[in-house]
């Protein structure tokens, strides 16, 4: 069966473009002008994906995302004509999974879908009984589970922050550069815009598992190299 794709935008236009370029590449697309429509349209019908536009009538993207994350664990990907970090920061917040600044080309975004498809599906697969785990001073990161705990207090992270942290924790001592974490943790090609996402996603995970973000214990900067463990 082909992954369904639900987007959600209220320009005709871009959900007509949208819809064109998606199932040209065979996957199913079902539409909603808004956030509401969007919500109801879940209730009824499952998807493997939400196409989320940022800024529309009523209630806005990102209000839409803390409401579906409520009930379900969708990958979202946000369309939107902001780029600022604290935009980015809101949309990782609100339970967002990636983050794609229009204009974008159409090759960024089918390899943003398709890299999200892939991981939702790969997390969907995995067997719960499995409990490997690393650590590191203290740090410890269930490797198949979306599961971490610092000094056995549990921390709550985003599916992204966990491989993240898990990537650099398995591979501690070895620097990632941007395109290296990005690559191996989206399973995407790499774009100039993508060092946006990665930073964002560093910074939110460091106030997650440091005692001071500021001067972080666990993940290092090397500055002009990229970020390591350790």
């Amino acid at each position: 069966m082909s992954d369904k794709i639900l987007i959600v935008d209220d320009d005709h236009e871009i959900r007509d473009v949208l819809r064109v370029l998606l199932t040209s590449e065979h996957f199913e697309v079902a539409e909603a002008s808004g956030g509401e429509e969007a919500l109801r349209y879940l209730e009824e019908h499952p998807v493997d994906l939400v196409i989320l536009d940022v800024m529309m009538d009523g209630i806005s993207g990102y209000h839409v995302c803390l409401q579906l994350r409520e009930k379900w664990n969708v990958p979202v990907l946000f369309l939107t004509a902001k780029s600022k970090e604290s935009d980015l920061t809101m949309g990782y917040s609100s339970g967002g999974d990636d983050y794609l600044v229009k204009p974008f080309s159409y090759p960024e975004l089918l390899a943003r879908v398709k890299g999200l498809l892939r991981r939702y599906q790969v997390y969907r697969g995995k067997p719960e009984s499995a409990q490997e785990e690393a650590e590191w001073c203290g740090l410890r990161v269930n490797l198949t589970s979306n599961m971490v705990w610092r000094s056995d207090r549990e921390i709550d992270l985003t599916d992204t922050e966990w491989r993240i942290l898990r990537l650099l924790i398995c591979n501690r001592g070895k620097i990632f550069s941007m395109e290296n974490l990005y690559e191996s943790v989206w399973k995407e090609p790499y774009f100039p815009s993508s060092s946006n996402t990665i930073m964002v996603h560093i910074r939110r995970l460091r106030e997650k598992v440091e005692s001071d973000p500021r001067h972080p214990e666990y993940i290092k900067t090397v500055w002009g190299k990229g970020y390591r463990i350790g």
